[in-house]
């Protein structure tokens, strides 16, 4: 069953078993944390709570806070398992970078060489606002995620902040390349040149 679970359902029943226990903390933690490759909105999360509940994956029980009305949900036991069937599914797991920046740079051949240019200044400067919201996070990320003991949201930010700093150094390596080259084959050259001398290309990172 858990290869069936929607990519939102796996990471509500994630955050569920971290110990983040309504649906607007889920979305509070997903904005701070699993967004930057893995997010669901308040549209997603509430409706597939109750799918999950009717599932019998989750369990809910209202505890209003005041005079709102909450509800706490937390994992059964059927829920426990696909949770950890899912996590320790070697066979179908999947790959999916989703970046608008890469994507307009598949797309660069119907812009003009400027127009190229600019896209990539103005992704490193988004990759600039990443890494500080990052390093932000990073601080109090130290003090574990749901829970102090919690190591590895830490890794996963860690990850995050060296992933950025590569790709904000790779744009702006590729800047500098495609000023000078007006062709395919132009970049090559110039990768194999700066191969020659020691330098690290595009291709090798």
């Amino acid at each position: 069953m858990s290869n069936e679970l929607t990519p939102t359902a796996r990471v509500i029943l994630g955050m569920l078993k971290l110990g983040v226990p309504t649906g607007y903390d889920i979305k509070k933690a997903i904005d701070v944390s699993t967004r930057f490759f893995w997010t669901a909105s308040f549209g997603q999360i509430y409706p597939e709570l109750k799918r999950l509940r009717d599932q019998g994956l989750v369990e809910a029980v209202e505890k209003p806070k005041g005079k709102v009305r909450r509800t706490l949900y937390s994992l059964t036991p059927k829920g426990e398992q696909v949770l950890h069937e899912w996590l320790t599914d070697s066979q179908n797991m999947i790959f999916e970078l989703r970046d608008e920046g890469l994507l307009r740079l598949f797309f660069g051949d119907l812009l003009t060489r400027e127009e190229v240019l600019e896209n990539l200044r103005v992704q490193q400067q988004l990759f600039g606002l990443v890494l500080e919201r990052f390093r932000e996070l990073e601080v109090h990320g130290r003090k574990g995620f749901a829970d102090e003991s919690q190591l590895h949201p830490y890794l996963a930010l860690r990850y995050g902040i060296d992933f950025i700093s590569w790709a904000q150094e790779w744009y702006a390596d590729l800047e500098r390349r495609l000023a000078s080259a007006q062709s395919l084959s132009d970049l090559l050259e110039l990768e194999d040149r700066d191969a020659g001398g020691g330098k690290s290309g595009l291709a090798s990172g």
